[in-house]
């Protein structure tokens, strides 16, 4: 019995030394899977942590990603204004090179019409002076003409104070009358027959002057004929009448190459 009762002591002490054993094994394990646990939920929590600041992240960067697309968009908007606006200066520039190359071109013939413009100025300039000693030349003639026409206008007045001549025509003046027919008759002949000749030949302006004035009774427009001897040369009119001479026009241009100082004249009959 003692030696049962010895042995179940012994039992039980080796059964409570397991118990405590595996108690404390037990115990030992629960402590560590609670600093596991522990360990795990730290992590877990560092994660969570990890994790809002992650999300947080993430949202600025999708708030970012939000402002950098609309800065993109305002960019692409600046960019294509920008494009449209260098299009539009590309255009206004070529538009600009293209007005200059007109004016360019303008001023090239502006020269161009400068230069003819100055020809011609010279050219008339050269005219004005050719004309000015024209009129010189001219005025000259005149004033060598009018001394003619009083030498002439004299030495007519001289010659009609001289006696009359003993030839069969008496010369009156400038009047020629033949020796036939008296009175009346003779007066209509004197007004129908109203000769005389021509004294200057002016080609230049186209007129001779005649020794018949209007003391012979000459009119303005009468109309006289010339003849080189009997040869008829053509008609002339009477334009600017003094006492003892006068003016007349050539009726044809061709008078001036064949009419001659010394011509006789006659009054047309009306």
């Amino acid at each position: 019995m003692p030696d049962r009762a010895k042995s179940s002591i012994l039992i039980f002490i080796i059964l409570i030394l397991v118990s405590l054993s595996l108690a404390g094994a037990g115990f030992y394990l629960l402590q560590k899977e609670k600093m596991k646990n522990f360990s795990l939920q730290e992590e877990l929590d560092s994660l969570r942590i990890k994790q809002n600041a992650a999300e947080t992240k993430l949202e600025e960067y999708r708030k970012t990603i939000s402002q950098l697309e609309a800065r993109l968009k305002e960019a692409q908007v600046n960019i294509d204004s920008l494009t449209g606006t260098l299009e539009q200066e590309s255009k206004e520039k070529q538009e600009a090179q293209d007005q200059v190359q007109q004016l360019k071109t303008d001023l090239e013939q502006q020269k161009g019409l400068r230069a003819n413009l100055e020809t011609k100025l010279l050219q008339a300039q050269k005219d004005a002076d050719k004309t000015q000693a024209q009129l010189k030349d001219i005025e000259s003639k005149k004033v060598k003409l009018e001394a003619r026409l009083k030498e002439l206008e004299g030495q007519i007045q001289q010659a009609q104070a001289q006696p009359e001549s003993q030839e069969q025509g008496v010369e009156l003046g400038t009047i020629v009358v033949g020796s036939e027919g008296s009175g009346a008759a003779a007066q209509q002949k004197a007004v129908t027959s109203l000769e005389g000749k021509v004294l200057v030949v002016n080609k230049d302006y186209n007129f001779v002057v005649i020794n018949l004035g209007s003391k012979d009774g000459v009119n303005a427009e009468d109309l006289f004929v010339i003849y080189h001897g009997n040869k008829y040369i053509g008609d002339i009119k009477v334009e600017k009448i003094h006492e003892s001479m006068s003016a007349a026009d050539f009726m044809s241009a061709a008078i001036k190459d064949t009419v001659s100082e010394g011509d006789r004249v006659v009054r047309k009959t009306k």
